[in-house]
């Protein structure tokens, strides 16, 4: 069944453009679009009046109470096209609800949304304000801007609080931090949980303001995971996070935490000059693409006896976490690249790190997660496809955790 369309003849669009010249005759402060939305809403109300009296305008009264109009408020929205002033039929017995425009309501529907696209890309208030002023010639008070912004605080909290599935392959956890406003500036952690499910899709599990890191605090983060319906996780990617492994391991005892390869690099090349930075890679890599653990032990003492005397603080890192860096090897091929490839988590808080940089402090921790959840939000939208190479990892999933997949 095909809906019917409905068409606006040609001989009235000729009409109506027949003085059309410039693009401000169309778009402009009194141009044909705004001209054309006022009257298209107005007789839309109008239409409205009349469904809800029950007679048209200059018609006997057909209600049992003998409602009928009386006049018009005037009411200007803000929109795309600047201010519309609007007028709003009104009835004597003042039952009339607009379903086009809402009582309250003061903006289109969409320009909320206009709103909320800008502070998920960083922008101030004042850069909001700013920016619907020059696309659109609508002033845009502050407090508008954070009351429409504070309306994203339910929609997130329900977001954290939703339920997940049973099993999770791979959870990578990780932090970035940034500045908030308390009396003092403070440096704050935001911890981010990224899962990976069982069909290799992405999915952001919670975001956690780190008051004070410690097993306490992560003991929190994986019981509520755990609440929200989490049973198992096979491999846990972190960062070297104090107190996570222990904290993972008293809710799921099964789950194997890996200490997360890139960062281990990464922490080590800051100690490196960039001339030497190629060269140090090239042999740590050699260390963790190791087919054994007995030949990445071989490879790290090569490396102790090559940079110990200009760098020592590189290898005693991996000495001090090997514990932590070994379960690595006790995977195939197919599951240490999806271990490994840390390019989710990574892009993701490259993602958020952008949002931040020009913002010297938040002015609270709900200013953040209002901006973080909306940028979550936005970024997660592109997650359209499996993570790389996942149908390989997941066959080695089913053959290596058979027992704790979840039967159909």
């Amino acid at each position: 069944m095909t809906t019917p369309q409905h068409t606006i003849p040609d001989e009235l669009l000729t009409s109506l453009l027949a003085n059309y010249q410039k693009p401000e005759d169309l778009l402009g402060e009194n141009g044909l679009f705004k001209q054309l939305t006022k009257l298209i809403v107005e007789k839309a109300l109008e239409i409205e009046m009349a469904e809800h009296l029950g007679h048209g305008k200059h018609r006997p009264v057909a209600n049992p109470a003998g409602n009928t109009r009386n006049g018009h408020s005037r009411k200007t929205l803000k929109g795309e096209f600047g201010d519309l002033p609007i007028d709003i039929p009104r009835d004597r017995l003042g039952t009339f609800e607009p379903q086009l425009i809402p009582k309250h309501q003061t903006r289109w529907t969409g320009f909320d949304d206009k709103i909320l696209s800008l502070y998920a890309r960083g922008m101030t208030v004042r850069e909001i304000q700013a920016h619907l002023e020059e696309m659109y010639g609508a002033e845009v008070s502050p407090s508008l801007i954070s009351s429409v912004t504070e309306a994203v605080m339910d929609e997130a909290k329900a977001w954290q609080s939703r339920p997940l599935d049973r099993v999770y392959p791979i959870v990578y956890l990780d932090c970035i931090h940034v500045k908030v406003r308390e009396g003092a500036v403070r440096t704050k952690a935001i911890y981010l949980a990224l899962g990976v499910n069982l069909a290799g899709e992405k999915e952001v599990l919670g975001l956690w303001v780190g008051q004070n890191e410690g097993a306490k605090f992560w003991l929190q983060v994986v019981t509520e995971l755990h609440n929200r319906g989490v049973q198992d996780i096979f491999i846990a990617c972190v960062d070297g996070l104090k107190g996570f492994p222990e904290a993972i391991e008293s809710v799921f005892p099964r789950t194997s935490v890996q200490l997360c390869i890139v960062h281990m690099v990464r922490h080590g090349l800051n100690y490196v000059s960039w001339k030497q930075r190629a060269e140090v890679a090239a042999d740590l890599k050699r260390i963790y693409q190791s087919a054994t653990v007995d030949e990445a032990e071989r490879q790290l003492s090569e490396f102790e006896q090559k940079w110990d005397a200009t760098h020592p603080a590189i290898a005693q890192s991996w000495r001090r976490n090997w514990s932590r860096v070994t379960p690595f090897f006790d995977y195939p091929p197919e599951i240490r690249k999806v271990i490994y490839t840390t390019n989710a988590i990574e892009s993701l808080n490259m993602g958020l790190r952008k949002l931040t940089k020009n913002r010297g402090s938040f002015p609270s921790d709900d200013a953040l997660l209002k901006l973080f959840y909306l940028a979550l939000r936005n970024i997660s939208k592109k997650w359209t496809m499996p993570i790389r190479d996942w149908k390989a990892a997941l066959m080695r999933f089913t053959i290596q955790f058979e027992d704790r997949l979840p039967q159909p």
